[in-house]
Formats: C-alpha cells, sequence, structure tokens
C-alpha cells in the first residue's frame, strides 16, 4: 500500500508507544529494522496483513493507516488558553485536527499557498516590541484595512494570506489556536467568545503564522493582555497595532491631561470603534506612550459595558463552500459530513444557508 500517511503514521505509533523500529519489526515478524525505516520513509510499500497486525495489536481503528480526515503524526498546534485542562485541550485538538484534514483533502491545491509561497514577517525573537508593532501597522496598510482593520482582518488572512479561518465552538477555557500543516495554515477562534476578545485573538494567532518559522510558538500558551513569555508579548503588540493602527489613535488627541470620568468615556468609544476591548485599548496606549502604567491610571480603566454578542456562523464560508462541493460531487457523503463535523442534516443546511452556500440536493 503505497498511501503517504501510512510512514508518517506508523511513525506517530512507534513514537506514543515508546517503540522502536527494531520492537516495530518484531511485532510483524520481520528479520531488520531496515524494513521498517524504508515504510516510514516510504521506499518500501506496507502489505495489508502488516497494517492489520498493528491494528490488532494495538486496538486501533480499522482505518487508523488510511483515513484521510485526521491528523496523525504531522501538523503542529498552538493553544491560547486559559485554565483548560490537558485531557479536554487534547480531545479538542483531535476533533480540530479531523476538520482541518477534512478541508485538505477536500479543497483543491490551487487555492492553497505552497510551504514556498507562505508570507512570513522579518521578525525574530530578539525584535524589539516596536517592531513587531510597526509590523501590525504596516499590514493595515498594505492590505487597504480601513479605519476598523477588525472587520477586514478575517477576509484577509483567507485570501491575502491563504490562512484558513474558522470560528468555531471551544471547550471553555480556550479561545483560540493557530496550527501549522504542511500544505495548509489555519487560525482557529472560539465563537463563543465576544467579539473584541475574537478579534484580538484573530490577530494574535495571525502572528504565530507569520512568524512561525522564526520562532514556533509553543503547544499551549496562557491567554494574557500583558503577560507570557516574549513572543506572546510580540504577538500581543504586533496584534495591538494591527487592530488600533497608531495613525488612526492619532484623531483622538492627548489622553494624559483628561479627567477620569472624560478619560473612561473617551476609552469606550474609542474602543467601540475599534471593536477591541477597553483593556486591549488601554494598553495600546500605554506602549504608545500616551498614557502612563501607572496604578492611577489603571483603576479607572472602564469595565466592559454589557453587550448581546452574535456567535458569526459556525467555520467560514470558503469551509462551507468546500464541504458543499464535496458532497455534490461525492466525494464526501452526507452522513461522513453528518459524523465528522457533529452536526445533523438540518444544522448542516443551515451552516451552508448561513454562508450563502448552496445546499447539495442530497441532505
Amino acid at each position: 500500500m503505497t498511501n503517504p500517511l501510512i510512514g508518517l503514521r506508523l511513525k506517530a505509533l512507534r513514537d506514543e508507544h515508546n517503540l522502536s523500529q527494531e520492537g516495530v519489526a518484531e511485532i510483524l515478524g520481520i528479520a531488520d529494522r531496515q524494513t521498517i525505516s524504508y515504510i516510514e520513509s516510504g521506499e518500501r510499500q506496507a502489505k495489508p496483513e502488516e497494517l492489520v497486525a498493528l491494528i490488532d495489536r494495538f486496538e486501533l481503528d480499522p482505518d487508523y493507516f488510511t483515513d484521510p480526515f485526521r491528523l496523525v503524526g504531522e501538523g503542529a498546534f498552538s493553544w491560547r488558553q486559559l485554565d483548560c485542562s490537558p485531557t479536554a485541550l487534547t480531545a479538542y485538538q483531535q476533533r480540530a485536527g479531523r476538520w482541518l484534514a477534512a478541508y485538505r483533502s477536500l479543497s483543491s491545491m490551487d487555492e492553497r499557498p505552497g510551504p514556498s509561497e507562505r508570507r512570513s514577517l522579518r521578525l525574530w525573537e530578539r525584535s524589539t516590541f516596536e517592531q513587531a508593532m510597526a509590523e501590525g501597522e504596516r499590514i493595515t496598510l498594505a492590505y487597504k484595512m480601513g479605519d476598523v482593520p477588525a472587520r477586514r482582518l478575517p477576509q484577509v488572512m483567507e485570501e491575502d494570506f491563504g490562512i484558513l479561518v474558522l470560528m468555531v465552538d471551544m471547550e471553555d477555557g480556550i479561545s483560540g489556536a493557530a496550527c501549522r500543516l504542511p500544505e495548509l495554515d489555519a487560525v482557529l477562534v472560539n465563537r463563543r467568545d465576544n467579539g473584541r476578545r475574537r478579534n484580538f485573538d484573530l490577530a494574535h494567532e495571525f502572528f504565530h503564522i507569520l512568524t512561525w518559522d522564526t520562532m514556533p510558538p509553543k503547544p499551549v500558551e496562557r491567554a494574557s493582555m500583558k503577560g507570557g513569555g516574549r513572543v506572546e508579548l510580540l504577538a500581543n503588540n504586533f496584534a495591538a497595532a494591527l487592530l488600533m493602527p497608531q495613525r488612526l489613535l492619532a484623531r483622538y488627541g492627548e489622553w494624559r491631561d483628561l479627567g477620569n470620568a472624560e478619560r473612561s468615556t473617551r476609552l469606550r468609544a474609542v474602543a467601540d470603534h475599534f471593536q477591541v476591548s477597553t483593556q486591549a485599548l488601554h494598553w495600546r496606549l500605554v506602549a504608545l506612550r500616551l498614557l502612563s502604567a501607572t496604578a492611577r491610571h489603571l483603576e479607572v480603566v472602564p469595565s466592559e459595558a454589557p453587550a448581546n454578542y452574535e456567535k458569526p456562523p459556525l467555520f467560514s464560508r470558503n469551509f462551507a463552500r468546500t464541504i458543499a462541493e464535496a458532497i455534490e460531487r461525492g466525494r464526501l457523503s452526507v452522513g461522513k459530513a453528518v459524523k465528522l463535523f457533529e452536526q445533523s442534516r438540518d444544522e448542516l443546511r443551515a451552516l451552508f444557508a448561513a454562508h450563502g452556500v448552496p445546499a447539495p440536493v442530497t441532505i
């Protein structure tokens, strides 16, 4: 069997069970480890009976080695979370991996940039916060993101950078994630969060995708506006500058000489305009030295006004269109889609309608 996934998944299986190539060879009754090395590298085909033996030995799903709708032994995630248990995070990553693997398998390669076409920022871990902010500002100008960059951000990420952006229902405590696959970059954001937090998380993960090669993010990072490691702080400064460019903030004049009540009112109004939290705006002003970070100023940062935020439609229009076309062309059965995306037929129809995508006639 020549499926290229087999070698990757055989090595992942060995790593999971702390097995050497000699150990797998012994299980399969093969004389030497070199044969296992050849299977993992794709130089030698795996025989069906060999795969069956491993499936039986480790009690794997029958399609463990061949199912294109799962990620095993490939790809890397970086999760932005706050007090989510490792068990819940791992389980959710497996679910998300299936969605990304399905999209990768069903979408046209022409719709995705190849590894050599990926755009990146010329930033490193030793780069200054000012350099990270400058890159955020540059992108808003280069891609004409307007007076409220948050509105255009998902579109710019998908259409100009080839990054799959998915709005999904995440476990409590998870706010977002970036994912790097050999053939695909993706950002997932918790659509249950309010819109202001979603915008910041999206811009934050955008940074990680653009700097993955020079400073790969950790698998799990604690969500924080002003804490975390240096890479996370660089990401926060980039995100803040992208969402709140200095040239646009300059329209609002001076901040230091305002009284407490006036400052609080303006913070709320400006945060509303840029669709960010007042806390994010406050720290952006501190970074630009338009406000000091003294306790006196921190005490007057207003809390968020109560608001009803509508959840955006699940996944994205690009994702929904790809799935609908795959069902229409017989590349994905309705039953498989129902199971894979955990949506009933009615919910799938509603999903396609929410994105303005014609539903397949078979649903």
